[in-house]
């Protein structure tokens, strides 16, 4: 039997397979081939939009790896910018009851059937833009992001969607390679009064590079 989804991905791309390992198991994730082939001058004049929903971060390899590893039956989560679909595939293997949002269709499209293919189930899927979030988004006990803050701009947009949609007791894991709006976040997280804790870094080795990665959990202040 066909799948209407893979026909639709795959007759619009040139995709390939590429193999993450999350604790003992491996992933297999279709993607485009060249995240470069899928610039558009037009989304990038709208709103300096690029698509880099379509490369594989190594934020998203740690973070999936660390929600995976949890228990998250009976929770509902939220993710933020899903690209492939790695951080959602880890947290549906948790339990949660995970809603993908992301800026690009097609970014939906790939997190459906990756997580079809990983997990035997698709999460909800969202289009969304954090500059305006609809009314009824709701609030959730797990948030997460992954490389989410690599323009300026972004580190009080971020802060200011999470405070939005974390849960009175719930818990919000960003993970950042060290980019530019970094510390931007931490101070705007700090003014919207989300307590912040920087857990240790994690390394991540791929070939001869080493990536560093921190993640920052955030609570409400009186969670």
């Amino acid at each position: 039997m066909s799948d209407t989804l893979e026909d639709d991905l795959t007759r619009r791309h040139v995709c390939l397979t590429e193999e993450v390992a999350m604790g003992a198991e491996t992933v297999r994730l279709l993607k485009p081939q060249s995240a470069d082939a899928l610039i558009s001058e037009d989304d990038f004049v709208l709103d300096e939009r690029l698509p880099y929903w379509a490369d594989l971060w190594p934020s998203s390899r740690v973070l999936a790896r660390t929600v995976a590893a949890e228990t998250g039956r009976g929770s509902t989560c939220l993710e933020l910018g899903c690209g492939l679909g790695l951080v959602t595939i880890g947290a549906l293997r948790a339990g949660y009851d995970v809603t993908a949002t992301d800026y690009y269709a097609d970014a939906l499209g790939f997190t459906r059937l990756n997580a079809r293919r990983a997990v035997g189930r698709e999460p909800r899927a969202l289009l969304l833009d954090w500059r305006r979030l609809p009314p009824d988004l709701g609030t959730y006990d797990r948030v997460l992001a992954a490389d989410v803050l690599y323009e300026r701009t972004y580190g009080p947009l971020v802060a200011g969607v999470i405070d939005r949609v974390l849960a009175p007791n719930g818990v919000a894991t960003v993970a950042d390679p060290g980019r530019i709006a970094a510390e931007v976040f931490v101070r705007a997280c700090d003014a919207l009064g989300l307590r912040l804790t920087r857990n240790p870094v994690e390394s991540l080795t791929d070939g001869t590079i080493t990536h560093r990665v921190t993640l920052y959990e955030l609570r409400r202040a009186a969670a």
